[in-house]
Order: structure tokens, then sequence, then C-alpha cells
């Protein structure tokens, strides 16, 4: 009941945050988006690092018996992490865009655009959003299909916080390219929906699994997160008037996410219970 509910979290706030274009697209600037971007990336970027990561190698180490003692083998583990990385890397490649943060959208001037990438409609970007959201739900079916709700729920905040970001520049540049029309997106709600169904489909999958298939999952999500958290921050990193702005961002984000995860651990709210 408890990922139920956390799905259902996550589709309704990602449908407000992709729709609230619709009612107050002008007050949303792109230093407001960039902002927002830096700390979710920066909540992404830990919850990979210090949750995910390390609970797919814990996972393989009490899998690491009889027949399962391959998974442990330290290079097919580093090697998974990189595979997810990867995939994410060839999908974008391949055209199934990510960049939706570097279409920065000014609407206090009359919407105009400093085009980085620009896909090629709201449905590509949708479709290319929707695959990386659809890690970010195996993420947290797996986290919980391996029998440790807390972490499961730390994996599914730093998701949630990041799709919100996401959720508002699908929404607004569907909205720049749709122009005055209000009535439903099929875009917008195919990326909303890609995590929550991925979620509860990756958790029936897994839920009962080996050890070992479990944490080489959730090493290939924290791959995907690494890759997502990253290509969204770089490009204002890299632009000398946002770079200082954006690091510090996501460096106040870790830190506050590694401060919490300090605390819950002194709590023994972490335990791990496999």
């Amino acid at each position: 009941m408890t990922l139920v509910i956390t799905a259902v979290v996550i589709l309704v706030a990602s449908l407000a945050a992709a729709f609230a274009p619709l009612a107050f697209a002008h007050r949303v600037t792109a230093r407001q988006l960039e902002d927002l971007t830096g700390v979710a990336s920066g909540l992404l970027l830990s919850s990979a690092l210090l949750v995910v990561v390390p609970e797919g190698f814990h996972t393989a180490a009490s899998a690491a018996t009889g027949d399962a003692v391959f998974v442990y083998e330290p290079l097919l583990l580093g090697a998974t992490v990189l595979v997810g990385f990867l995939t994410m890397m060839l999908l974008e490649g391949f055209g199934v865009a990510h960049a939706v943060h570097e279409e920065h959208h000014d609407h206090a001037t009359a919407h105009g655009h400093a085009h980085v990438h620009h896909p090629r409609s709201s449905r590509v970007l949708a479709l290319g959003l929707s695959a990386h959201a659809i890690a970010d739900g195996i993420a947290i079916g797996a986290a919980a299909a391996a029998g440790d709700s807390a972490l499961s729920a730390l994996v599914a905040f730093g998701v949630l916080v990041h799709r919100v970001p996401a959720a508002l520049s699908l929404g607004l540049f569907t909205l720049h390219e749709r122009g005055a029309s209000t009535g439903p997106s099929a875009p917008l709600v195919l990326f909303s929906a890609a995590t929550p169904v991925a979620l509860l489909v990756s958790f029936l999958l897994l839920d009962g699994a080996d050890d070992a298939v479990i944490a080489l999952v959730l090493l290939f999500a924290a791959g995907a997160f690494v890759y997502v958290a990253t290509v969204d921050t770089l490009p204002a990193i890299h632009n000398p008037e946002t770079g200082r702005r954006s690091v510090r961002n996501v460096v106040l984000s870790t830190a506050v996410f590694t401060l919490v995860l300090v605390v819950l651990r002194n709590t023994t709210l972490l335990d791990h219970r496999h």
C-alpha cells in the first residue's frame, strides 16, 4: 500500500508541475528554473551515490553465496553502473533527448529563447524524458523489492524533487509549441505516468527475486541517475553567467541530503532489513 501511495504522489506532483505553466507561465523565469534544476540534480546525484550504489553493493554482498557468488565480482558491479550511464547517453545520442533544461524560456521578455538544443517536438521531448523517468521508477521499485522501505523512501524523495523542474520545463515547452491551446496534452500525461507505472511494474517483477538480480538492477539505475543529474546541470555550470550559482545549488542540496542521511542513520531508521 505504501508503494501505491508513493506512485500516486509522484503522479499527482508530476501532473501538477507539468500543467502549472498553463496557469502562470509568465511567472516562471529561466533563472528560477535553473536554480530548481540545480537543487534537484544535487539531490538526485546524492541519492544515486549515497543510497542506491551502497544499497546495490550491500544487496550484492548478501547474494554472494553459492551459485550467485559471481554477482559480487567488483568488475561486474562497476560495469553495471557504467552500463546504466551509457544507456542514457546512447538514448540521447540517438535523438531521444533529455536536455529539456537547455531550452531557456524567458517569459519576462516576450518568450525569447536562447537555444542550445531544440527538441523537434514536445512528443519527442516527452518520449526522452519518459525513458529516463522509467529508470527512476525502476530504482524505487528495486529498492522496495530489496526489503528496505526507508531507503526506498529516500530514493523516491530524490526522484520526486528532480521531476518537478523536468515537468515544469516540459510544460513550458509544450505551452510554447501549442500556443494558446489549453486542452489535454498526451506528452505531459505520458511523462507524468512513466515513473509511477515503472515503479509498480518493477516491484511486481522483482519482489521475491534473487538478491543478485535486485543488486544489478539497483546499480544500473544508479548509473542512469548519475547521467541525468550531470547532464541537467553541466550546461548551466559551463555558462560563465550561471556557473557559480549552479555549482552552489548542487553543492548545497548534496550537503543537506548528506546531513539528513547521517541523522537518519544515527536514529537507526536506515538499518538494513534484508
